[in-house]
């Protein structure tokens, strides 16, 4: 029942805008392009057809409906996208019961949760009093509170632990996650801020001390199989649907920043989880928005961590935009001291990475120095190669001209020598496409498939044929293909992804296929061919189960048998 109305959905999106609205596409043909969100891709190698409304990318084989791009790239359930696209044509889904795959984690995430419950539950008690005017105190009223979940871990050392083991999990569990270690608890006497995984699941705490001991600041649960900080971003699951709405992300040093940024309704912002920036926290960001603004301590760790972000950012074709925060503040304290207003200046003020970088170049530098100035003027020039607008490149080099009194062409000479530098670095690091070989047989069957998706009639005649294809993935595909169309009267790609949507099993083999850019229409006799080369190897695979028969048996008669069921198959008589 839900396939039928999952297609009257999709049937009135367009996964040109879904997609649009989250990646810059580019027109070509009657295609669209981008560059693929499920790889380190740099190249638009991604193809959205809004004639099939499927996208493929022709890279790592990502391809799918708009549900699939939706599941994969906002790290949704099926039924959640199913309710999104819903209300946004205005059909109510209702209960609608989409069967939840069972994940080996979910025992781990009732962990968490159970624990999330029992530190809310404290807070909220007598028990909690202390901790509650602490937070008060510092200005995180009952709305943050009840908005970032925050609770609280007794000064009892095994309160959470009993509860646990009798709600069944065992010891050894609650010891790999971090909520445990023998028969005690982790965290103890503390203000915990539950930390989150990219769909917004608990997978770990960071518990804080409130009162006045020697014990360190914050206590963060170590790495787990389902929290591994270098892939994860703090308020990623509520900063993905605010950034689309003000169409860029701020990007915090703690989950402080963020917290006391939503006090003033700025959301759109994420912060790191304590490491240095990673490929898969890149690939993250590039997600959430073109327009990146970083606003991290003005400290000098701050200052160097902006830096090491930007270069990050900017190796990857990201131009990012700096809020400088002044006296040594946090974002934190900055909107305590100066509230929402200074804040959003600060926003609208913020300026390019590459200008910021300039600033800090000029910093500590002697200019009664000749070799000072001059190595300053080699950094920014090699700095301004890097920009990709000749026009931005031109204001720097006519600046620097006006300010140290150097001639123009002078400079324009040294930046382009950087400028070549970068190029043969760039034929240096280009990567190579592996193409995956296929034999002949493999191409047919392929060929076959993408046929029956794009073409009724091969359909029919496939069926027709009762060919046997070699692998059970082969098998299973071709017969849900031929299912759905004696179900609904016709094929449509867009569509049979929905209703296969939770087969795993076939998904990456059909996705194979139609990475693989095959010819869309064919007629019989080229159709005939194909079936004819899949005929002969399932010919010479019948030669070989019986040649290898024929070396194992020991009667001759036998022996005979079996090689005249080989000269049978070789002549084509079987």
């Amino acid at each position: 029942m839900h396939n039928d109305l999952a297609n009257t959905i999709r049937s009135k999106i367009d996964i040109v805008d879904i997609i649009g609205e989250r990646i810059p596409l580019v027109a070509k043909g009657k295609n669209f392009f981008c560059v693929c969100p499920f790889h380190d891709d740099s190249n638009p190698s991604m193809s959205i057809s809004r004639e099939k409304q499927i996208y493929t990318c022709f890279s790592c084989h990502a391809t799918g409906n708009v549900y699939t791009f939706l599941m994969n790239y906002e790290h949704l359930e099926f039924r959640e996208v199913l309710k999104y696209l819903g209300n946004k044509v205005g059909i109510d889904v209702g209960d609608i019961h989409v069967s939840k795959k069972n994940n080996k984690f979910d025992k781990l995430y009732e962990a968490y949760n159970l624990s999330l419950k029992y530190f809310q539950n404290n807070l909220n008690s007598n028990l909690g009093k202390q901790a509650k005017e602490y937070l008060l105190e510092r200005k995180i009223d009952e709305n943050l509170i009840k908005e970032f979940e925050i609770g609280l871990a007794l000064d009892k050392r095994d309160d959470l632990t009993k509860i646990l083991t009798k709600k069944s999990f065992d010891l050894s569990t609650l010891n790999k996650i971090g909520l445990s270690t023998d028969n005690y608890d982790v965290y103890c006497d503390r203000i915990m801020f539950p930390l989150y995984d990219i769909s917004g699941k608990v997978v770990g705490f960071s518990g804080r001390i409130y009162k006045n001991n020697n014990l360190n600041k914050y206590l963060n649960t170590k790495e787990t199989e389902i929290f591994k900080k270098g892939e994860l971003l703090y308020h990623y699951h509520i900063a993905k649907e605010e950034c689309r709405k003000k169409k860029s992300v701020i990007i915090m040093e703690g989950f402080m920043d963020i917290i006391r940024a939503s006090s003033i309704d700025i959301r759109n912002t994420i912060a790191l989880m304590g490491t240095a920036l990673t490929k898969e926290q890149i690939n993250l960001i590039k997600r959430l928005s073109n327009n990146i603004i970083l606003c991290l301590d003005g400290d000098d760790p701050g200052q160097l961590a902006t830096l090491n972000i930007g270069d990050a950012l900017f190796k990857v074709g990201i131009e990012v935009k700096v809020i400088v925060l002044p006296n040594l503040d946090d974002p934190d304290s900055f909107i305590l001291k100066y509230g929402k207003e200074r804040f959003d200046g600060l926003i609208d003020s913020a300026i390019n990475f590459s200008d910021y970088k300039m600033q800090r170049l000029r910093e500590n530098v002697d200019f009664r120095s000749d070799e000072e100035k001059a190595n300053y003027i080699n950094k920014v020039l090699e700095e301004t190669a890097k920009l990709s607008d000749p026009i931005r490149r031109e204001v720097v080099l006519k600046r620097l001209a006006k300010e140290f009194d150097i001639g123009y062409n002078t400079l324009e000479i040294r930046i382009n020598s950087f400028i070549k530098d970068d190029k043969k670095q760039e034929k240096i690091f280009i990567p190579q496409k592996i193409l995956e070989k296929k034999d002949k047989y493999s191409k047919a069957i392929e060929q076959i498939i993408y046929l029956m998706l794009n073409n009724d009639w091969i359909i029919t005649q496939v069926e027709k044929e009762k060919l046997i294809f070699p692998t059970e993935i082969m098998r299973t595909l071709t017969s849900e293909i031929i299912y759905y169309y004696k179900k609904y009267g016709n094929i449509n790609v867009a569509d049979f992804y929905t209703y296969i949507q939770d087969k795993e099993n076939i998904l990456k083999f059909l996705n194979q296929v139609l990475a693989s850019n095959y010819n869309e229409t064919t007629n019989k006799e080229e159709l005939f061919l194909y079936f004819k080369v899949i005929r002969e190897f399932s010919i010479n695979q019948e030669i070989k189960r019986l040649t290898g028969l024929m070396k194992k048996e020991v009667d001759p008669l036998e022996q005979a048998k079996i090689a005249e069921k080989i000269r049978k198959l070789r002549l084509g008589d079987n």
